[in-house]
């Protein structure tokens, strides 16, 4: 069999693996992947090239995603997840070229508490201190004033938020107010790749923005994550720090882009010394392999789909929901933003609810209906970071609400009419005969 008759059967290879959904019988994940016979063929054909490192399916990919951006991105750096996208993205920012903007150990990082650990471990990991300010019930992100008081001038050097579940937070106030104090706004996209703020991609406001393309994302390369800046400068520093930290921008499988390979000379390395082996920063091989990134060029041919899949599918449960609002404080987008929602989040109005989320979560699972905590709630409750130094701005009320009341259920593309009908009924099979919560806020 040739090489072209491999690629086109591999098409057919998972046609036939998606059963009948069985209420009460098949399993509804809160998340998944929609991989389809086209993924699997690009995959085939990525592996018949024998490039497995960053090359041709790379720039394929970024090419299509900087396509998607517009105008809102200029550089796109591949990585191999989200978690290094953020490490990679506040790493940036500690190098002597940013002069007085540099983040410092000791420095202070605004960020939220109701979080994903990675998006603030790196702040830890590269010595700063967290500041957390908490955040809005039924938005899940914070409020643009409170960010404001937390800025400390000469301390603040960021801040650090992510669009939780894909809803957007303010990111044009932000983005003013971070210009006004000449301090980084990096955001974390990982949730919310398709979401709009004001009709512009999320990506396109601040400084440095990240993906991630984990199964459970938007689109995935199995795993996978990115860095977006229009910057130039941080786009060369991400690069080194990904690529061991080495002061050579040449792409993988490229020698002497700059054309002058031999012709350095650095401190008290040999004259001459090979560029592609000078290292200027203390870096880490965080590249994504051209695997990865060919189901994700695949991928993102449908992006706009699975898109389009999970705004109709919130805004159906949302409907449906409605029933059960004595209960619960149901989600609600920000205004200005059309978020390409990740999940459901639902938390319970009160602690005088005569059942609790453990009661609730456990009868949605019994039934077959997947269910998933905020991540890690407040964050600083977590074993993690009993000894590590942060700040906060006030008590973190709404994000202990989240961490004991609140979770989510999926709107993933992979969800039918028949399964949301199924996950309200259950809904109301527990509810039923229940008194409404009396809201304590």
């Amino acid at each position: 069999m040739g090489r072209k008759e491999i690629i086109e059967s591999s098409r057919h290879l998972i046609s036939g693996t998606f059963s009948e959904f069985i209420p009460g019988e098949t399993y509804i994940s809160p998340h998944g992947a929609d991989i389809n016979g086209d993924d699997v063929a690009k995959l085939v054909e990525c592996s018949l090239g024998q490039w497995y490192t960053e090359g041709k399916y790379s720039r394929e990919y970024t090419n299509k995603l900087r396509k998607h951006l517009g105008n809102g991105v200029k550089y796109i750096t591949l990585c191999n997840s989200g978690s290094s996208a953020n490490l990679l993205a506040i790493t940036a920012i500690t190098v002597p070229e940013f002069g007085e903007r540099r983040l410092l150990p000791g420095d202070e990082v605004i960020t939220t508490a109701l979080n994903f650990p990675t998006t603030v471990n790196a702040i830890i990991q590269n010595g700063a201190i967290p500041v957390f300010v908490d955040v809005e019930l039924g938005t899940y992100v914070p409020k643009i004033d409170d960010i404001a008081e937390a800025i400390v001038i000469g301390k603040t050097k960021a801040v650090v938020l992510a669009h939780t579940l894909g809803n957007v937070f303010d990111a044009d106030a932000l983005e003013d107010l971070c210009r006004e104090y000449n301090i980084f706004m990096i955001s974390d996209c990982c949730d919310a790749v398709g979401s709009t703020f004001e009709e512009k991609p999320v990506e396109s406001y601040g400084d440095i923005s990240t993906h991630s393309y984990y199964p459970a994302h938007h689109i995935t390369g199995g795993e996978g994550g990115a860095v977006l800046t229009n910057s130039p400068m941080i786009n060369k520093v991400v690069k080194s720090f990904r690529d061991w930290g080495r002061a050579c921008h040449c792409d993988p499988g490229r020698d002497n882009a700059c054309g002058k390979r031999f012709e350095h000379k650095f401190r008290s390395l040999p004259d001459g010394y090979d560029h592609k082996y000078v290292y200027s920063r203390l870096g880490y091989n965080l590249k994504i392999t051209d695997l990865q990134a060919a189901l994700l060029s695949s991928q993102m041919d449908r992006l706009q789909e699975f898109v389009d899949a999970r705004r109709y599918n919130f805004i159906y449960l949302s409907e449906k929901m409605l029933d059960f609002e004595d209960w619960f404080i149901l989600p609600r987008p920000t205004e200005n933003s059309d978020p390409s929602w990740f999940g459901f989040p639902i938390t319970l109005k009160s602690y005088a609810c005569d059942f609790t989320r453990k009661e609730i979560i456990n009868f949605l699972n019994e039934k077959k209906v997947g269910t998933r905590n905020m991540f890690g709630g407040n964050l600083i409750r977590q074993p993690a970071y009993e000894n590590v130094e942060y700040l906060t701005l006030s008590k973190l009320y709404n994000s202990d609400i989240c961490t004991e009341r609140s979770f989510w259920i999926g709107v993933h593309p992979n969800l039918t009419i028949d399964m949301m009908d199924y996950i309200v009924e259950i809904f109301r099979e527990f509810l039923d005969g229940r008194s409404g919560c009396l809201e304590i806020l």
